[in-house]
């Protein structure tokens, strides 16, 4: 019986995190607008995750997103190189060998 009630305050330390966390309110919040809700909607975890905050793009938006940015990323590199290219032409380092400065 040790071990059970052992378990058990394992198990009332963690709601009392939850409790003092607000994750219990915030749960019985969201669960109380979904339960009011007069049409109910088709997801119900995507109601829960979007009256908690967390709901993000969709899976294949996030894809298209994450491709954007790989490729403003290689255009941001071509941009940098062509850059310092430009500035060497215009500021040639006298230290260099053919410098005509």
């Amino acid at each position: 019986m040790a071990h059970y009630r052992g378990s058990e305050s394992k198990r009332e330390q963690f709601r009392r995190y939850l409790e003092k966390a607000g994750v219990l309110d915030s749960l019985t919040n969201v669960l109380v607008a979904l339960y009011e809700e007069t049409e109910k909607p088709t997801n119900a975890l995507d109601f829960v995750k979007q009256h908690l905050g967390v709901a993000g793009p969709e899976s294949g938006e996030t894809e298209t997103l994450r491709q954007e940015v790989a490729d403003l990323r290689g255009k941001c590199e071509k941009l940098t190189e062509e850059n310092k290219e430009l500035r060497s032409r215009v500021h040639p380092d006298p230290h260099l060998p053919g410098s005509s400065l």
